[in-house]
């Protein structure tokens, strides 16, 4: 993408409210050697090459055309987790890694395009029609849209995404734009939307700043020891923040379009000119407060507000150049790329507006947009990070070898590209702004997604570890690409990331008390203020450093066995009293009662030896359906906090359930058998299995899709069965 290529002028869509398709076999999915992943639409004049199968997959052409071959029907687990892999196999692109939508929040999109917008960054026509198409296939039937492809109409949502249809060409009279504009009036009209919803509207000059609460950027100029300095905040928290006190410090807002003007009539109930615009800075309709205000934070506001009427100018323009310059910062450690796609919007104004139109700066932002943007079978999306490709590879190569498919000649040069995946993508340097931009350490570490966006994760540097030990250590004259220094960096990063009571969090050490949720701005999101220990976090670190030690015993010995002992602790308290352990990054008993019963079968605690792991068993057992698996709703992340039946059985959750009894050793073949039978009846005749619903959360209140799940997880789970049902029945287990 480029600036030059603006283009916003309607699109021309039949009154019926379908919209024609572009051609989907000239779009192309390109990787850099990173592993960074963008769709490219071939011109006209371009003759178009073979189109591999894995752009096929994504787009649904090769289920449309049914090209995949039918496979001989699997006789045993193993055979059908042999039928998974030959599948999944060739989505598997050159450079090792699997390629996969990160979708299902629906906030994402309207900062895409409303910060576009207003920076005069365009799109390609094709990329316009996909995300209109995206828009139209998960507007729900009441007109709106909710914070996440299966949430509820919330004015959050639908108020943003009838804007962003509306800038992306959709006419005010097309059927959809007159349904969600009747759901949103319904809803009582734009003036209720949450704090974010309310700063991209005001970006967009579709509602006034004096509606927003401050966004002090004299934050930053606080020492760094004082308590609630926004360096101690969560790092998404922070890195949103940042930007966006800059773009409300300089009250930032598009020009009055004709487009502008016409969204000031069409998003409210009363005249747009009428509305007491600070009457609205706290209120937000309850059909969105998931995090009300507390007392706390109103009082601050209060302070804010009187300090906002009368600013003083060289603290206010302090302010203004130090968000600035950690905005500069965020840049140039991830090449533009940033942590996330709404901090990465915002920056992508913020140097637009101080750097101007021809700078560098901003001309990488508009080519990053690409990054965060996917083209699937319902359209494009603006995904919840550039990717989750290394999340996918590590469970992936792991599930290769535990289940004996990666050593088969068959597969066997395609874990070894994975493993030099693996190799490219681990970081090995610290931030180029390290102290400077208040970052954790990474050299060693593994991200989520690639190593340019290059920010640690405890939990995939732990999965990447295990991965790489995995295909090193236990398949067959393996290459050693990733050397014992590299791996001995990767432990000292887990070992430095542990917090005093023994958990681990997601990004880095936990900076600041939970208090700081009371004064949590972002109504819609919950445990956003500070990091969280989280179990699935903790447990993936005891597993990467239980099998490392297995093969390299004599590093930091001492210390690696403190920080397991200290973590097993954590997580005997934090198992609830009912057995399972709840998972605040997939849905949700099942997703960390898996990881927390393989990490304590590493340490010696199985069903016949740890009252906890029975708890977990029998918790587990006790949901399982009468066809024979489990089926849990994101439901459970919400205000519940306790097991949410699905309405339908999903096949990665019962993958999830199976692994958990197997890792601790459940005796009882029955339940085991049972969700086998339902995984294999499930899997199509060409090894495939068909997507369900969404298998992830984040912040209590958004779902999150991991589609490649479906594959990884359920190879893994049948391969191992496969053993793990024989040596049960041969008295082995």
């Amino acid at each position: 993408m480029s600036v030059t290529a603006t283009t916003w002028a309607p699109l021309d869509l039949p009154a019926s409210g379908k919209l024609p398709f572009t051609d989907y076999t000239r779009w192309r999915l390109r990787c850099s050697p990173y592993g960074d992943h963008t769709w490219h639409y071939l011109p006209p004049s371009a003759s178009p090459e073979p189109q591999p199968e894995c752009d096929r997959y994504w787009l649904g052409l090769e289920e449309a055309q049914r090209t995949a071959p039918t496979l001989p029907p699997a006789a045993t687990p193993l055979d059908a987790a042999r039928n998974g892999y030959r599948y999944f196999e060739r989505l598997q692109v050159a450079d090792g890694h699997w390629p996969g939508e990160y979708g299902g929040p629906m906030f994402l999109i309207p900062g895409l395009v409303i910060g576009s917008y207003v920076t005069g960054a365009g799109f390609k026509t094709e990329e316009r029609m996909e995300m209109v198409r995206y828009l139209f296939n998960h507007q729900n039937e009441d007109g709106g849209w909710g914070i996440h492809i299966e949430g509820p109409s919330t004015v959050f949502g639908t108020a943003l995404n009838y804007c962003a249809a509306r800038l992306l060409g959709l006419k005010p009279d097309h059927p959809v734009a007159l349904r969600a504009r009747a759901c949103l009036h319904k809803l009582g009209g734009a003036t209720g939307i949450p704090s974010w919803g309310k700063f991209w509207l005001s970006i967009l000059n579709v509602y006034d700043w004096d509606g927003n609460h401050p966004v002090p950027t004299e934050l930053w100029l606080l020492p760094d020891w004082v308590p609630i300095h926004p360096h101690r905040w969560w790092i998404h928290t922070r890195n949103v923040y940042i930007p966006m006190g800059y773009l409300y410090g300089v009250r930032f807002k598009a020009e009055e379009t004709d487009l502008v003007l016409a969204l000031r009539e069409e998003l409210y109930t009363q005249n747009y000119y009428s509305i007491d615009w600070p009457a609205q800075r706290s209120y937000v309709n309850p059909v969105d407060l998931y995090t009300p205000h507390t007392m706390v934070l109103e009082g601050l506001y209060k302070i804010l507000d009187t300090y906002e009427s009368c600013p003083f100018p060289p603290l206010r323009r302090a302010g203004i150049r130090r968000a600035y310059e950690l905005c500069v910062l965020e840049d140039e450690n991830t090449d533009c790329q940033n942590l996330g796609p709404v901090n990465k919007m915002m920056n992508h104004i913020v140097r637009f507006h101080a750097d101007g139109p021809e700078s560098e700066a901003f001309k990488k932002h508009c080519d990053r947009r690409a990054d965060f943007m996917w083209m699937g079978q319902e359209g494009m999306m603006m995904c919840g990070t550039n990717g989750s490709q290394l999340w996918d590879i590590a469970f992936t190569a792991q599930a290769l070898i535990e289940t004996g498919l990666g050593a088969e000649p068959e597969f066997r040069a395609s874990l070894v590209k994975a493993l030099e995946w693996l190799d490219i993508c681990q970081i090995r340097e610290n931030p180029k702004h390290h102290q400077s931009a208040y970052r954790q350490a990474t050299k060693g570490a593994w991200p989520f997604s690639t190593r340019t966006q290059g920010y640690t994760v405890s939990d995939c540097t732990g999965e990447g570890l295990k991965a790489v030990l995995y295909i090193q250590e236990h398949l067959r004259d393996a290459p050693k690409l990733i050397s014992e220094r590299r791996l001995c960096d990767a432990v000292d990063i887990m070992l430095d990331l542990q917090n005093s009571d023994g958990g681990f969090a997601s990004y880095e050490l936990i900076r600041a008390p939970q208090a700081m949720e009371y004064i949590n701005p972002a109504e819609v999101f919950g445990n956003i203020m500070t990091e969280f220990n989280y179990p699935e976090c903790t447990t993936s670190v005891i597993t990467a450093l239980a099998i490392f030690r297995k093969h390299y015993p004599h590093y930091r010995k001492g210390d690696i066995q403190t920080v397991i002992t200290k973590a097993v602790e954590y997580l005997h308290k934090c198992q609830r009293p009912e057995g399972p352990w709840f998972g605040s990054w997939g849905i949700c008993f099942t997703y960390a009662t898996q990881f927390a019963l393989e990490s304590l079968s590493l340490v010696g605690e199985t069903y016949s030896t740890s009252a906890a792991a029975r708890r977990a068993c029998d918790f587990l057992v006790s949901k399982q359906r009468s066809d024979g698996g489990w089926g849990e709703s994101y439901k459970a992340s919400l205000r519940l906090l306790a097991w949410v039946e699905h309405e339908q059985t999903q096949v990665t959750q019962t993958n999830w359930a199976v692994m958990a009894l197997m890792y601790a050793q459940y005796p009882h073949p029955e339940p085991i058998e049972r969700g086998v039978r339902l995984v294999m009846s499930r899997q199509r005749p060409d090894g495939s299995w068909p997507q369900e619903a969404i298998e992830g959360v984040f912040n209590k209140n958004v779902a999150i899709s991991y589609p490649n799940f479906k594959f990884s997880f359920s190879i893994w789970m049948l391969g191992r069965a496969q053993r793990y049902l024989d040596e049960l029945k041969a008295g082995k287990v």
